[in-house]
């Protein structure tokens, strides 16, 4: 049987619906304050509104594989459930899509992670998934 080649797939992580403050640092150091939609190992889905998205994309252009606009992100993830940490990861914003009259979602992919924020975000994502398929009781 031939087979074919695969093609790349940006969504190859399992997200998980996450409820969470996230800031966003543009390179000339501003930062904004968004929500997280979701959240996978290797990015993050953001919601925020018209204004943000006018502050974080320039002519509000879908940015197009190559041209992606680099941020940095810092946003906590419970390690324990008293102890939450910092996770702050370096990244870009590769997709944009409008879902209601003032609400963008912005999508990151992650390129680099500071100190053990990936390790934190790993266990997180991982608990949250196991989470997820364990059968509810009666």
């Amino acid at each position: 049987m031939k087979t074919t080649a695969a093609k790349p797939n940006l969504r190859n992580q399992q997200r998980v619906d996450v409820s969470t403050e996230i800031t966003i640092e543009k390179p000339d150091g501003e930062c904004l304050t968004c929500s997280v939609a979701n959240l996978s190992r290797s990015g993050v889905m953001i919601s925020c509104t018209e204004e943000t998205v006018k502050q974080l994309i320039p002519g509000r252009k879908v940015p197009a594989p190559g041209h992606w606009i680099p941020v940095k992100t810092r946003f906590a993830v419970p390690v324990l459930p008293t102890q939450p940490v910092s996770v702050i990861a370096e990244g870009s914003i590769v997709n944009m899509r409008r879902v209601a009259r003032d609400e963008f979602h912005l999508g990151i992919q992650f390129a680099e992670f500071e100190g053990n924020g990936f390790d934190y975000l790993d266990r997180y994502v991982s608990k949250l998934l196991a989470d997820s398929r364990k059968p509810a009781e009666a």
